[in-house]
């Protein structure tokens, strides 16, 4: 489904440029992906790449065998690629049941939009006609941003760091709803995180550091070795 072929990208600073992908190839194929990896690794750098937020230094990026490499993030979403901020948006004047009808690309009932909702595990009629403000929590925000993205059902779904900037008991939650996309998985989830049970419901494990793809295989596979080493600190940093 995605490919990147020998991607690199690199970014001004005061001392010049910086790379910060380096060289990186990648095959994701349908599942449960999880990319981690230690602060200023490349992590969030990548699923920009991927999203079309950033466009590449060098190298391919492929959806469905066709090059994206150039392609807008807009063009990208067209194909079937979502990107979840680590902050979503906040949108004085726009109703939860605006957003989550945009996000699907048609018009939906009522009972539509709180049937997703309620898959978030938020109470529907207390939320359908919310606006979406500063009166919603972290953790509402982001439950609300997953469902946008189960009503737009793409093959590939980004999360970036789900978990930045909300409390235990949201996060707590979000782990719920993310156990529940992932027995309903129809496609491609990548999330990335640096928490162990994000990553523990994983199908496959991505390390990334500095910049470079440092270990790729099946989660049984890859979680006991962060877990077990002197690395895992600076990798697995909170284990909400």
């Amino acid at each position: 489904m995605l490919e990147l072929k020998n991607v690199s990208f690199s970014a001004e600073n005061d001392s010049g440029s910086k790379d910060i992908i380096k060289n990186v190839s990648l095959k994701i194929n349908e599942g449960f992906v999880a990319l981690t990896g230690p602060n200023g690794g490349g992590k969030s750098t990548l699923a920009k790449l991927i999203a079309g937020i950033y466009l590449p230094t060098s190298g391919q990026i492929l959806f469905n065998g066709k090059d994206i490499t150039n392609a807008t993030i807009t063009e990208r979403a067209k194909m079937g690629i979502s990107y979840a901020f680590q902050q979503p948006v906040r949108f004085k004047g726009i109703t939860v049941k605006d957003l989550v009808t945009l996000a699907s690309g048609k018009d939906l009932s009522v009972g539509d939009v709180c049937k997703y909702l309620s898959e978030v595990g938020l109470c529907a009629r207390e939320y359908v006609d919310r606006e979406v403000n500063a009166s919603l929590s972290g953790g509402e925000l982001k439950r609300i941003e997953i469902a946008m993205a189960m009503a737009r059902g793409t093959e590939l779904t980004v999360f970036d760091e789900p978990e930045a900037g909300i409390d235990l008991w949201s996060f707590s939650n979000l782990i719920t709803v993310f156990e529940k996309m992932h027995e309903k998985i129809n496609g491609t989830i990548l999330i990335i995180s640096h928490q162990e049970r994000i990553l523990n419901i994983a199908d496959r494990i991505i390390v990334i550091a500095d910049g470079k793809i440092r270990e790729d295989g099946k989660k049984n596979d890859i979680l006991p070795s962060l877990l077990n080493t002197s690395a895992a600190c600076s990798v697995l940093t909170e284990k909400l």
